[in-house]
């Protein structure tokens, strides 16, 4: 599987695991790492004529000073970014990563994904951007238009970077999911990692099909992967599960196989997003 590693750093309090992570699948699968900050049309300062009905040459000179203000303010804007970029490149660089590039962007953070993602093997972005709300508990924003666009695998970073050895499959037999237990069998990220695939529901013939169906494909590519069926709530179970038994990474599908696709992520998964205290990697 070819392609870089796309971590998106912002400046907040997840760019540094963002960077760890990022770091730790380069140095599973020899990928590139590119650092990508944004700087959206909120950070460029907009053209407003603040001068009222100010006359004669009051008017011109009030103008080339605001003029000179937006310029300044467009030129701090660019500067923090490269700070932002290049304490990204330290953080990866210090991990052992060889091959490191950065780009500032311009503008929309999910058409700057869509024009280079094709180059790409896994996106890697932080649960929570700048200016998200913690006490609330909201998921940021651009993730949600990122993992509803993307057509690459999503890595959630959590809060902080810890040594991954297991991995929770959480499979329902739809597409999306069908596509995760193929990406674990052909990624090098997940060779010598133990995996569980987990199915929330009752223990239908179709439901012990698929998990034997993904075991024995996970089988072929040298995979050991463990089955598990959990009745009650997929969210509920999912989370109580990683918490009990210390998974140290969520893979799943974006979308329930039963759901209709619409604007928002499925609701599982939006809630493993936001309570589990791991990555999560989501597959469309």
């Amino acid at each position: 599987m070819a392609g870089k590693i796309i971590a998106l750093v912002d400046g907040s309090i997840y760019s540094e695991s963002v960077c760890d992570h990022a770091a730790w699948i380069s140095q599973r699968t020899n990928a590139p790492v590119e650092l990508i900050h944004v700087l959206g049309r909120r950070d460029v300062p907009q053209k407003q004529d603040l001068s009222g009905s100010i006359r004669l040459g009051a008017r011109t000179k009030l103008m080339e000073e605001l003029a000179e203000l937006d310029a300044q303010r467009a030129k701090l804007v660019s500067h923090r970014g490269r700070a932002i970029l290049e304490d990204a490149r330290t953080i990866v660089d210090r991990a052992g990563v060889n091959e490191i590039t950065t780009r500032l962007r311009h503008g929309d953070v999910v058409e700057a994904i869509s024009e280079i993602e094709d180059d790409a093997r896994v996106i890697v972005i932080g649960k929570r951007g700048e200016a998200a709300d913690f006490a609330k508990g909201h998921l940021g924003s651009n993730l949600e238009r990122i993992v509803r666009t993307a057509h690459r695998p999503v890595f959630v970073a959590s809060r902080a970077f810890k040594p991954i050895e297991t991995v929770l499959l959480a499979y329902d037999g739809g597409h999306s999911a069908i596509k995760a237990v193929d990406h674990i069998a052909r990624s090098p990220l997940f060779a010598g990692l133990a995996v569980t695939v987990v199915t929330v529901g009752s223990q239908t013939p179709q439901v012990k099909k698929g998990l034997a169906d993904a075991q024995a494909l996970l089988k072929a590519a040298g995979i050991d992967a463990d089955t598990r069926v959990l009745s009650g709530q997929p969210e509920t179970e999912l989370g109580k599960l990683v918490e009990e038994e210390g998974f140290g990474m969520v893979v799943m599908g974006a979308y329930g196989h039963s759901r209709i696709r619409s604007l928002v992520i499925g609701s599982t998964t939006t809630e493993m997003v936001r309570s589990c205290k791991v990555p999560v990697v989501l597959m469309r």
